[in-house]
């Protein structure tokens, strides 16, 4: 089983990496930071419709500065959805903010309201913490998922990525008469893979969520992460592997059950080639973000190389323990992608 017994450390946004979010459109300037948001004067518990502890707690800001940072929040909407274009929140309200303590970067979460509609959006706004910035890139350029984020100096801004937590599915949909297990059994398979490729960690049920599309037959499924913190930092090959976490045990049974060797080699190998797709389709800008990445630091000296050994008896392929950093052994298991 996977397992992660100590909290991550956070990294800052180097020069380097400041420079590459410059070149492609993620760093701008905002209209309010991070540090604007701690400035709340009370808070209280977040109970979900069932009366459960959600672990978030709502924060009321003080009157005098209520209005400026509700309008900045808005605006930075619009920036996050629009590009900017201001004319869209006239109709919009903050209805709530919300912060997590426990977590890794202390997000806040702010809820958008229209008004015309009642309709309802979220986006985050978080510390930075390179690691996550690094996750985030990759995932938009290897997944088949797009990615809207920005940041600017230390604070970092993600849209809210919509889906079935993947507790709550398995808790309350396994056994929908409408649930096909081979379907969904085949997108953790992949799911699975794109993580262990990117090297993507701590995807267990609460960190990943199901989006279910129905098509004209059936029901489609995609796993799409929602935590990237874990992006090249922990020592086990196994944490970057959702088949190992005790969390995911529903579907990698329902897999078992489903599934044949054959057909998990096949599901494993299409995951692949569509990576090496977007490897060519991207390899520019792919090319400079791994370039940034092995000039940073974001792992520790045993984590590093622990992961190394591990991965080069997976692959039975010594070039790993050659790696001088996580930016090295990212880009070795990329190339030996497009090789196969």
């Amino acid at each position: 089983m996977a397992l992660i017994t100590k909290k991550k450390i956070p990294f800052k946004i180097s020069p380097r990496l400041r420079k590459y979010l410059s070149k492609y459109g993620r760093e701008k300037d905002l209209p309010i930071k991070y540090s604007d948001l701690l400035r709340y004067d009370n808070a209280f518990p977040l109970y979900d419709k069932k009366g459960k502890d959600t672990l978030w707690e709502t924060v009321m800001y003080p009157q005098g500065d209520l209005h400026e940072i509700y309008e900045a929040l808005k605006i930075l909407y619009a920036d996050l959805k629009t590009d900017g274009d201001a004319s869209v929140i006239k109709h919009l309200v903050v209805d709530r903010v919300d912060t997590c303590t426990y977590a890794n970067t202390r997000p806040f979460r702010i809820r958008i309201v229209n008004k015309i509609n009642d309709n309802h959006d979220y986006f985050y706004i978080k510390q930075a913490d390179a690691s996550r910035i690094y996750g985030l890139e990759l995932e938009h350029l290897l997944s088949p998922n797009v990615i809207s984020y920005c940041t600017h100096e230390d604070t970092l801004v993600e849209e809210h990525i919509a889906g079935i937590p993947a507790d709550q599915f398995m808790n309350n949909h396994l056994n929908d008469i409408n649930l096909n297990p081979i379907r969904l059994a085949k997108e953790f398979i992949k799911f699975n893979e794109r993580c262990f490729v990117r090297l993507l960690g701590d995807m267990h049920s609460s960190n990943f969520v199901i989006i279910i599309t129905p098509d004209f037959e059936d029901f489609h499924y995609r796993l799409r992460a929602i935590d990237f913190d874990q992006q090249s930092y922990e020592a086990s090959k196994s944490v970057y592997m959702p088949q190992f976490f005790k969390q995911n045990n529903p579907l990698i049974q329902m897999g078992m059950q489903s599934l044949t060797p054959e057909s998990v080699n096949q599901y494993q190998a299409e995951e692949r080639t569509l990576i090496a797709n977007r490897l060519r389709e991207e390899k520019g800008r792919i090319h400079d973000l791994i370039e940034t990445m092995k000039k940073d630091t974001l792992s520790l000296p045993y984590n590093l190389e622990s992961l190394k050994k591990d991965l080069a008896r997976h692959y039975d392929n010594t070039l790993f323990l050659d790696c001088q950093n996580m930016g090295e052994v990212v880009e070795l298991s990329l190339k030996l992608v497009l090789a196969h």
